[in-house]
């Protein structure tokens, strides 16, 4: 039985949140002009101002330190900023030429590098700056030795007269370390981005900002699997267990893969029929199972043994037959997980997810059907091919609307809206269905 595989779209839509704009003219990179001396010039001030028995004393000193170094760090990535245009760039890097420029391949896109002085800027094929890499830092580690300027400072302020400021500055630091991570995710350096994902963690947690950030600790543990560093992942994914970060599940399906990695197959299936319990609709925990059963040549009969012990607790509960369509949909039940949404459906009829388990599972099996239609070479086979894909793309389009009907979420709807275009659109030379794509294509459209 082939190894079911899920594709995680990581973390997308955080990355245009983390993205940081412009703060103003910076004046370059190092070496490009004076912007690096002022820099350093007001570093060793305030350093030695520091290191003064009398001045060490004060608040005051430890911020403008902290301040030093923040700017030492950012005269090391540039003026650019994750997604400027390249008019953008124009103006803020005005006539600082790079050294050279060439074309990467990363994840399968296109990327275009730009090497300057102290850092390289990389490029989409949209022209958007993705990621920013600093190769030649003022000070190197310039955001943690500001960290702990601004930690010690907030010794120095038993009152909290300036606690809001210190805070600020603080989650300043996490989200830079966090852009940085992205960019370092963006062109392939898991294990870098890693380092930056758990720098922003720590300092969340740390007093006094003392606000762990359970996403951060999950990238940081997500990019230290991918990058094969498990036991850094192990303890990564158990901390935002700790802060009670869950994810829905996902952190638990992540921390018992990392067990699978780590060669504890009992641990790693504990964890995971544990998970099951708590969070029977997480996608990830249940293909974690059955990927686990499947290679361990294990029964995945005990899944529907778990579910069949949570409907007998609470047989009311619709999402468990959603759940059960899930496991019979991966395991290739095709019929048997058509049964289970109608189940679904039937028990809460205003629950859409009984509707979009079927549209989906019609839908996929519609294109697996397709691509095989497009590898056979016998006319009579592609033909009966192509009848069963439209058989089974027809069959998607009623429980999508249904959904569609039901569903009191915006996002949901424009993304079921894009299933029911797409599927109607194969059909719009026949009655209703041009109609049909119309109507969704109008909604996805206007809606995206």
């Amino acid at each position: 039985m082939k190894r079911i595989l899920i594709a995680l779209a990581f973390i997308a839509s955080l990355q245009v949140g983390y993205a940081q704009p412009p703060m103003g003219p910076r004046g370059g990179a190092p070496g490009a002009g004076g912007a690096a001396a002022r820099v350093t010039a007001a570093l060793e001030a305030a350093q030695k101002d520091a290191a003064n028995a009398k001045k060490a004393t004060k608040l005051a000193t430890w911020t403008k330190l902290g301040e030093a170094y923040m700017a030492a760090y950012t005269a090391s990535v540039g003026d650019g900023w994750r997604g400027a245009t390249q008019q953008d760039l124009a103006l803020v890097l005005r006539n600082l030429r790079p050294l050279s420029q060439e074309t990467i391949t990363v994840g399968g896109s296109n990327l275009t590098k730009t090497v300057y002085p102290a850092y390289n800027y990389y490029m989409d094929e949209a022209g958007t700056l993705v990621a920013v890499e600093s190769t030649n830092p003022v000070v190197p580690d310039a955001l943690a030795k500001a960290v702990e300027a601004y930690q010690k400072a907030a010794t120095l302020d038993p009152k909290g007269s300036k606690s809001k400021d210190i805070k600020a500055a603080l989650q300043t630091i996490c989200d830079k370390y966090a852009d940085e991570a992205f960019s370092y995710y963006t062109i392939g350096n898991m294990a870098k981005a890693c380092d930056a994902f758990q720098k922003a963690a720590e300092v969340s947690a740390a007093a006094p900002l003392s606000a762990p950030d359970g996403e951060l600790f999950y990238s940081a543990g997500f990019t230290a699997l991918e990058s094969g560093d498990y036991n850094r992942a192990l303890d990564l994914f158990q901390k935002c267990i700790g802060y009670e970060y869950y994810r829905d599940g996902e952190v638990y399906a992540k921390l018992g893969d990392t067990y699978g990695k780590l060669g504890n197959k009992a641990l790693m299936k504990s964890t995971l029929e544990d998970a099951f319990q708590k969070f029977p609709e997480s996608e990830g925990i249940l293909v974690s199972l059955i990927n686990y059963y499947l290679e361990e040549n294990s029964d995945p009969n005990k899944l529907f043994e778990l579910i069949t012990a949570a409907k007998a607790k609470d047989p009311s509960n619709a999402s468990l037959y959603y759940v059960e369509g899930n496991i019979n949909k991966e395991l290739g039940n095709i019929e048997e997980a058509a049964k289970c949404y109608a189940q679904c459906s039937s028990v809460d009829p205003n629950y859409e997810f009984g509707y979009i388990g079927a549209g989906v599972m019609y839908y996929d099996y519609a294109v697996e059907l397709q691509e095989k239609a497009q590898e056979e070479l016998d006319d009579e086979k592609y033909a009966a091919l192509v009848e069963q894909f439209e058989g089974a793309l027809k069959s998607c389009i009623e429980p999508f609307e249904k959904a569609f009907n039901v569903t009191k979420d915006d996002e949901l709807k424009v993304s079921i809206a894009e299933y029911l275009k797409n599927a109607c659109f194969r059909f719009r030379d026949q009655a209703d269905f041009q109609a049909k794509y119309d109507k969704y294509n109008q909604y996805y459209t206007e809606n995206l």
